[in-house]
């Protein structure tokens, strides 16, 4: 494995973090006699923006998933804050997954467990909503939403609990560009002010650049690359830094597809 570092102006110190660390050693995972991942070994800090990258079919979402507590590994381990538990990480997809009879803050509410109709979640639902900018919606159905207003919603629904890990899959590939730009801002500024471990799948790569401390590459199932994003926040693309490290990735990736 191979990193390189890029370095641009200071960054803004951070805030201390709520978030979990993690340990992954030796991670595999198969299907049928394919293996999608194979010794995945990384270190994930408390609080830390990580984002994965790679072709499509490279073992990001499995990886993901496996972070998540949604599938087991076949070999190898891990741990959050020294434990085996997954049940602080929280998921946001690529589909909103928002229930069509339920109201915006009842699907909200789904997020806060078996506690969901209590007084609390109700109050924290409504909260979550007005952190990500759309608190005047609770009350109305998924259905009269716009595309990036679901995916508020979804943000929402993932951080009512208060999250430690948020593992977000691509939540944001189906938006318009401008929608994307609006939804990368507010995912950076919710994990400013949250500080829990954030973990992206994207294939989008100046979205890694906009938003990774760290850019984990994945290649044919193993951890090619690791770079980190020494850059001051928020980041812009004119940025001849940003640049940089965005054509290092774009390099990397159509190689490894040259080379496929």
């Amino acid at each position: 494995m191979s990193a390189a570092v890029f370095a641009g102006q200071a960054a803004v110190p951070r805030q201390p973090s709520l978030g979990a660390g993690m340990a992954l050693r030796g991670l595999a995972k198969r299907f049928g006699v394919k293996t999608v991942l194979r010794d995945v070994d990384l270190d994930i800090d408390a609080g830390e923006f990580v984002v994965i990258v790679g072709r499509s079919g490279c073992g990001k979402t499995t990886l993901l998933r496996l972070i998540a507590g949604l599938d087991a590994a076949d070999a190898g381990e891990l741990r959050i804050d020294g434990e085996r538990a997954t049940d602080c990480v929280r998921v946001m997809f690529q589909e909103h997954r928002l229930l069509p009879w339920a109201s915006v803050a009842a699907n909200v509410r789904i997020g806060f467990g078996p506690a969901r109709n209590s007084a609390e979640a109700q109050a924290r639902a409504r909260a979550a909503l007005g952190e990500v900018g759309i608190g005047e919606r609770a009350d109305d159905w998924p259905s009269v939403l716009s595309g990036g207003q679901k995916q508020r919603a979804a943000l929402a629904r993932a951080l009512v609990s208060n999250p430690r890990v948020l593992a977000l899959d691509e939540p944001l590939g189906a938006l318009d560009a401008l929608t994307r730009i609006e939804m990368q801002n507010l995912l950076e500024s919710v994990w400013l002010k949250e500080r829990f471990t954030a973990i992206l799948v994207t294939h989008d790569v100046a979205e890694a650049v906009r938003l990774g401390d760290r850019i984990v590459l994945l290649e044919g199932g193993e951890i090619a690359q690791i770079i980190p994003v020494d850059l001051p926040r928020p980041r812009r693309r004119g940025d001849p830094a940003f640049a940089r490290i965005e054509d290092i990735l774009l390099g990397r990736l159509l190689g490894a597809t040259a080379a496929s």
